[in-house]
């Protein structure tokens, strides 16, 4: 058990004797959430506890701490003390940081993996986008954060399954192969209308040049009806191939691409037949409409049209109720912004068909806006249309992206700034990251030569510095930050811990010699610089990013 689970146990206890001492109520303990403080005299760890459970046990904060404090006896605290409002501030005994600083060498590069929760099953499901054109940069954001989520939730002891759904039905995949078609016979000099709802991207010129050249006019004399469908299915393997291309070099992989025609019909038919049997849905003028009014929507909503063809909703309702079917018992759905008010009617098909509508969770993703010499970018200079995935990578490569993406909360909107993502500058905060875990590698390169290596009996207690002081807790506090941005799907946290890691480390770094001082202490030392090391690489893993050993 790690430092911050040994305090947490001792306030909950503490809770638990004030309970059975009919000082506080009986009642559900709220989770004891812990925290750094800033600054080192308000101690080690400290809580708000206090605050939290105010309206739970019906008293003041400051009582309430007081009563906790006077139940806490430990042999790990050195001292505790009540500040401001109610805030409890933990001092450890100096010999139990060093112990924890043992524990976490013994795990090696482990150290981050909590142990497995019997909580259900997760599956996570993001991008998901429409396979007519290429990813752009908005896509990317949910990619780069959606299989962050993934690695995080693993990371924190959840079992976790990702999802593509590919929308591989519908009017959508019809207008890609009328598009194309229509670039084929262009391209062969044949006089065609270039359908209304139509895709005019350069991808789609691509894809009908790539056709010619792989079967010349093969397709030419055939009746347009046989060309469009072997069209369909041409143009959708390829955006297929190119997405899965794109999304392997951002580091996106999936458990699963699910097919939406796989749907349709019998899943479909069957999803509307229990809606219909639960009187959950109806039928008026020839269509049948989901009664989303009774699950607060502002108006019942269309499911099957009144010429027998499904809407997209239909294929949602089908697909929520099969993710269900196959077991999961939790489902994270990440769309973008645009998609907020069709939360609200796909929840309510849920708890028709008779699942808790709670057991599915959406993360709406907001704007991204680029930026080159404080300007806004808007469109691809390749394209004239919006700026793709693959040309950001090329321009700023995989890990900045990523990072740059991860780093804000998802609801917010993001400024990404192309020319700070490019530098090699502290001012950039991935390059900040990464040039720690490369200073490190080239520190134990230089250890090497020096012939300083780590003892078996290596003393921690020679680190009594502020800075290493400083550095031990934040490793410390490394599980708890799994935890905590685990539980509020957000690693966007795990990427603000590592900035202020790695900040620590370059202030200790500058300050504590490892070659060159006392052996035993340079071998302590170094010990702490590989925690710090193994620490890093284990947090940019979850976020997807390389650990470069030079710079």
């Amino acid at each position: 058990m790690n430092i911050q689970e040994l305090i947490k146990d001792i306030v909950k206890k503490s809770v638990q004797k004030n309970m059975s001492a009919g000082v506080f109520p009986q009642a559900i303990i709220p989770d004891v959430i812990l925290e750094v403080p800033p600054q080192k005299e308000y101690g080690d760890f400290a809580t708000n506890f206090s605050m939290q459970s105010a309206r739970v046990f019906h008293m003041p904060p400051k009582k309430i701490a007081e009563e906790l404090v006077k139940q806490i006896d430990s042999d790990y605290l050195d001292k505790i003390e009540i500040a401001g409002p109610g805030f409890i501030n933990f001092y450890l005994k100096p010999e139990i940081i060093y112990k924890q600083l043992a524990d976490v060498m013994e795990k090696d590069n482990k150290f981050g993996n909590l142990p497995l929760k019997n909580s259900g099953k997760i599956m996570v499901e993001y991008v998901s986008a429409n396979p007519t054109g290429p990813l752009h940069v908005g896509h990317g954001r949910g990619a780069a954060y959606g299989s962050a989520l993934v690695n995080l939730l693993r990371a924190a002891g959840y079992y976790v399954r990702s999802e593509y759904y590919i929308n591989d039905a519908g009017n959508q995949i019809d207008n890609l192969a009328a598009s194309v078609n229509a670039r084929y016979l262009e391209l062969l000099g044949k006089k065609t209308e270039f359908p209304e709802n139509g895709y005019h991207g350069q991808d789609i010129i691509d894809t009908a040049k790539r056709i010619i050249n792989k079967t010349g006019t093969k397709y030419l004399d055939m009746p347009d009806k046989e060309r469009l469908c072997v069209f369909k299915e041409l143009a959708l393997q390829e955006k297929l191939a190119v997405l899965k291309e794109d999304l392997n070099a951002f580091n996106v992989h999936f458990d699963n691409w699910f097919s939406e025609r796989t749907l349709h019909p019998d899943a479909v038919n069957s999803a509307c037949e229990i809606l219909l049997q639960n009187k959950a849905m109806y039928e008026k003028e020839g269509a049948k409409w989901l009664r989303s009014t009774q699950y607060g929507d502002d108006k019942d909503r269309v499911v099957i049209r009144d010429n027998g063809v499904p809407t997209y909703l239909a294929s949602d309702i089908a697909y929520h109720k099969n993710k269900f079917d196959r077991g999961f018992d939790k489902l994270i759905d990440i769309w973008g912004a645009d998609h907020h008010g069709y939360v609200c009617r796909v929840k309510a098909s849920i708890k028709a068909l008779g699942f808790d509508p709670d057991r599915l969770d959406v993360l709406l993703l907001q704007m991204v806006s680029l930026y080159r010499n404080g300007e806004l970018v808007k469109m691809s200079k390749r394209t004239g249309q919006s700026v793709t995935l693959a040309e950001l990578i090329e321009e700023v490569g995989t890990d900045a992206a990523r990072y740059f993406f991860i780093m804000r909360s998802l609801d917010s909107q993001l400024d990404f700034d192309l020319d700070l993502a490019k530098s090699e500058s502290n001012e950039n905060p991935v390059y900040y990251v990464q040039y720690a875990h490369a200073r490190i590698c080239s520190i134990f390169r230089q250890a090497e030569e020096a012939g300083i290596h780590i003892s078996e009996k290596v003393d921690l207690s020679l680190l009594t510095d502020d800075a290493e002081i400083t550095l031990i807790k934040k490793i410390l506090s490394y599980p708890d930050e799994i935890e905590l941005a685990a539980r509020d799907y957000a690693p966007h946290r795990i990427a603000n811990y590592l900035h202020d890691l790695a900040a620590d480390f370059h202030s200790f770094y500058n300050k504590c010699r490892i070659i060159g001082v006392d052996l035993k202490l340079g071998q302590s030392r170094l010990a702490l610089a590989g925690v710090v090391k193994n620490t890093i690489h284990h947090a940019l893993d979850i976020l997807g990013i390389s650990s470069p050993e030079k710079m």
